[in-house]
């Protein structure tokens, strides 16, 4: 049976969800949150656009 344990490697720290979410330059932890979020945006809106595309052009 699996067992989860915390805080299991030793470089992990608790942060606060303001500290996550604030805007930091360089390679941080908020720059690669940021990305990924960035990332999917760009992935829901681009699947956005070929759907309208294929609905309103599609012979």
């Amino acid at each position: 049976m699996y067992s989860e344990s915390k805080n299991n490697s030793p470089n992990t720290q608790n942060v606060s969800k303001t500290e996550l979410n604030s805007w930091r330059r360089g390679f941080t932890y908020q720059a690669e949150i940021w990305n990924g979020r960035m990332a999917i945006a760009g992935l829901f809106l681009l699947s956005i656009i070929l759907f309208a595309a294929n609905y309103f052009f599609s012979g």
